[in-house]
């Protein structure tokens, strides 16, 4: 599988007068971070901090439009102009963590004096020759590459885990260069983000497109940022013939077969199981699940999701029971049962008689080694129900005599506490305040159990959480 790499890279922006490169070298600047990244082993406390650069350039109304991964989980940022030396300290705006977008403001207007505000350009073509500014490794001052876009199209982002349109090109993006502003014809067509190792891979560059940085301009219009809406539906193709004439279409019929459905989705209480999605907003949707970007270019169905708004009704098409319906669906934001990335959050956790509990999530995984086979397992199925809204996983146990016999416990999802089913975080919190007959009963999915005397464990949480250093037993999101 390839792996995608983040890149701290440099921005720079558009002129508004096409093609004058000194207006575009002003209005591309260099980001320095210093960032702190939650610790998702030991939720309580902070990973040691880091600092680096990226790139950003300025729009309209004394903005600087960076990437979201520049800015996330930052403590303290400053910006430095092309040929200065001087930083000038700046704070996040609004970001976008499933977008790749970030704005930053500076307090002082001083910083935009003689800096022309980029001017926006379209969705590129393939083989439009492309030049990106930034501050990459390897130098101090603004470095210009050129290169041509090699195809546009769906790809993941490596920051979100969203599938969302990109434009790939063989320009150098190197570490430094993200955020940083790529032109066509002295226009802003998208910012640097990230690019691909892997082996056998050679000058495969990605370009947040003008259209996805569009949608997060309007999001955040009235001052919030609501995110980018999601169907909320696993599917599969229908390219096979038998499968098709077994759901009732015709030969030459498109469409995907939903297989599940996310609660609390966009999707959810509209679509049902074995419904064949075959338009939305009126586009037809491919046997293989792509539609027509433009001409013959092809992308995932996601992106007409993932071009609207939150809020946003549109038209479905369907076939169900071999009867063709339409419905209307209105877009909600990404439902996960295990979250993909996240960022600029603290962890959620919840410490019982020296028991660590969390949600699982991929950056769970990331902290312990990539967890055991069977939360792989869990995540993969990765659908949400009414009953069961999060995963939660003993993380580890803190030693202490209270829980003897459980030290080397861990990567356990929890099915009951106290003969209540499980299924968030604070369904556990609300049983841990119910012990049966005195005794704190948990059972775990693989079939164990442990047993914990109620007072004892309350008893021995100051000495636990003073030894182990937290400050508290709960994230600040419990009750």
């Amino acid at each position: 599988m390839n792996t995608l790499f983040l890149l701290v890279l440099t921005l720079w922006g558009v002129p508004a007068r096409a093609g004058d490169d000194a207006s575009m070298r002003r209005a591309t600047v260099q980001i320095h971070f210093v960032a702190r990244d939650p610790d998702w082993s030991q939720p309580w406390q902070y990973a040691r901090q880091q600092s680096g650069t990226g790139s950003g350039v300025v729009i309209d109304g004394e903005r600087i439009l960076t990437n979201a991964h520049v800015v996330s989980d930052s403590t303290y940022l400053t910006v430095r102009r092309s040929g200065d030396v001087k930083r000038w300290p700046a704070h996040v705006e609004f970001v976008a963590h499933d977008g790749e977008t970030a704005l930053l403001t500076v307090d002082d207007p001083e910083f935009f004096k003689g800096i022309t505000p980029v001017v926006f350009g379209d969705l590129p073509q393939q083989r439009d020759k492309l030049a990106v500014y930034g501050f990459p490794t390897g130098g101090t001052e603004l470095s210009i590459t050129e290169g041509v876009v090699s195809r546009v199209g769906a790809v993941v982002y490596s920051h979100s885990g969203r599938k969302l349109l990109t434009v790939q090109t063989d320009a150098a993006i190197n570490a430094g260069n993200s955020g940083g502003p790529v032109f066509k014809d002295g226009k802003l067509v998208g910012i640097a983000f990230q690019h691909m190792v892997s082996p056998g891979s050679e000058n495969i560059g990605y370009v947040v497109p003008v259209p996805m940085i569009r949608r997060f301009l309007a999001d955040i219009k009235d001052g919030l940022y609501e995110g980018i809406p999601a169907l909320g539906v696993t599917f599969q193709d229908m390219e096979n013939p038998s499968m098709r004439r077994a759901y009732g279409l015709s030969e030459d019929a498109t469409g995907v077969l939903i297989t599940k459905i996310q609660y609390d989705s966009s999707a959810w209480g509209v679509l049902q199981v074995g419904d064949v999605l075959t338009r939305l907003a009126g586009t037809p949707i491919g046997q293989n699940g792509s539609v027509t970007l433009r001409g013959e270019e092809r992308v995932d169905f996601g992106h007409i999701i993932a071009s609207r708004q939150t809020g946003e009704e549109i038209e479905a098409e369907i076939v169900r029971e071999r009867k063709p319906l339409k419905l209307k669906i209105m877009f909600k934001s990404l439902v996960e049962l295990v979250p993909g990335p996240r960022h600029d959050v603290t962890p959620s956790y919840f410490i019982l008689g020296g028991f660590v509990f969390m949600p699982l999530s991929e950056d769970f995984l990331r902290a312990h080694g990539g967890g055991t086979h069977r939360l792989r397992s869990v995540a993969g199925e990765d659908v949400a129900t009414p009953e069961r809204a999060q995963v939660v996983v003993l993380s580890q146990v803190l030693a202490h005599e209270v829980n003897r016999g459980f030290h080397g416990w861990g990567l356990l999802t929890v099915g009951k506490l106290n003969g209540k089913a499980i299924g968030s975080l604070k369904d556990l919190v609300s049983a841990s305040r119910q012990p049966v007959d005195g005794r704190q009963v948990l059972e775990f999915e693989s079939g164990s159990r442990a047993v914990l005397d109620a007072a004892a464990a309350d008893k021995a949480m100051p000495e636990i959480m003073k030894r182990y250093g937290a400050t508290r037993d709960r994230s600040a999101d419990l009750p």
